[in-house]
């Protein structure tokens, strides 16, 4: 493990304290939450974007094909 030390306007160190008494964490564990939150939103939108180049949107319309034209089940609705 590694220390860091940033600078960050008060008010934002504000809001972090304020919110992790809230969930009753350490700052310093709501900070890393929060740093992993982050990371795993741009690596999950990087592999989807990864995916949506791979697209092919005559295999989807021949799996779309596929689907029964029918009402959906109860359970099903909204």
């Amino acid at each position: 493990m590694r220390a860091l030390n940033i600078n960050l306007p008060d008010s934002l160190v504000a809001k972090m304290e304020e919110l992790s008494r809230k969930d009753g964490i350490s700052l310093e564990y709501f900070v890393c939450l929060a740093v992993a939150e982050k990371i795993s939103s741009w690596v999950t939108d990087g592999f989807i974007q990864d995916r949506a180049k791979r697209a092919n949107k005559e295999k989807y319309l021949q799996v779309l094909k596929l689907v029964p034209d029918r009402e959906p089940l109860e359970h099903d609705k909204l």
